[in-house]
């Protein structure tokens, strides 16, 4: 086989070979930064793509991994469609932004300084005003394993009932993250729905399929209302068994990998 061939034969198996099923490693700080503010970029864009932006609300971050005091956020009153890895804007622990150049949503601040503290195992936290997590939060209950999907969130969501206005007292946004405790999301009634990760794709993902979840169960609950007969749970064994599948760390950063590479390559602006 001629070089050329040898280079062909090569580059077609590069292409076809599958992705990583885990998070990389990184050699340095910087690269892992980076990385992050990558990722942390293109939720923004995939959440305005799904219709998740309502104004100026809603807020996703990631902690610094050299600076874990502080954490990476987008900043206040530039649409999510417009954000990219140059205009994030990093805050510390008192809510002072440290790097970037734009203001800091104070509702931003008060959730997930608290939510980054009380949870070190917390990459990134995600929270937004979505249609159908806003709704299914107004009555105050959690998600009931009636898909596969929703499997992910199998005791592992909580619901937060104690709505105190717009989020603006570190109080409020104790409470948010004692309501989260060990979970992977809370449901914060009559305002919308919060997710977690130790990596941002996890925490992207979660917030994307609970979003989702949320407008199933609505959907066929309202289908049981016009029936009679309501939604069919999934057994306990069964759901136990999906949620070690699909609720897992590694699922849910695995989960985003396809819809990263779909935005970058609609989008390759946000790398900017």
């Amino acid at each position: 086989m001629n070089a050329p061939d040898r280079a062909a034969v090569e580059a077609s198996t590069q292409a076809a070979a599958p992705q990583p099923m885990q998070p990389p490693t990184f050699a340095t700080l910087a690269e892992e930064r980076l990385h992050r503010k990558q990722r942390l970029a293109a939720t923004f864009r995939l959440f305005s793509k799904f219709g998740f932006d309502e104004g100026v609300a809603g807020h996703v971050t990631a902690r610094d991994p050299e600076f874990t005091d502080t954490f990476w956020v987008n900043p206040f009153g530039v649409h999510f469609s417009q954000i990219k890895v140059s205009n994030l804007i990093r805050v510390d622990h008192t809510g002072e932004v440290v790097e970037g150049s734009h203001p800091v949503n104070r509702a931003a601040f008060a959730i997930h300084s608290n939510v980054h503290q009380a949870r070190p195992d917390a990459v990134a936290a995600a929270h937004t005003h979505s249609t159908w997590g806003r709704t299914w939060s107004a009555l105050g209950r959690p998600l009931d394993p009636i898909t596969q999907d929703v499997c992910a969130f199998y005791n592992d969501h909580a619901v937060y009932d104690d709505f105190g206005g717009v989020v603006v007292e570190l109080a409020e946004g104790a409470r948010i993250a004692q309501a989260l405790g060990k979970n992977k999301a809370v449901i914060l009634q009559n305002h919308g729905l919060l997710t977690v990760g130790r990596t941002v794709d996890e925490a992207a993902w979660w917030y994307i399929t609970m979003e989702r979840s949320c407008q199933v169960q609505l959907h066929a609950e309202a289908a049981a209302a016009r029936t009679g007969a309501g939604p069919k749970l999934i057994r306990k064994e069964s759901a136990e068994q999906a949620y070690g599948l699909v609720g897992t760390p590694a699922a849910g950063w695995f989960q985003f990998q396809p819809l990263y590479a779909r935005i970058v390559k609609e989008q390759p602006d946000l790398l900017d």
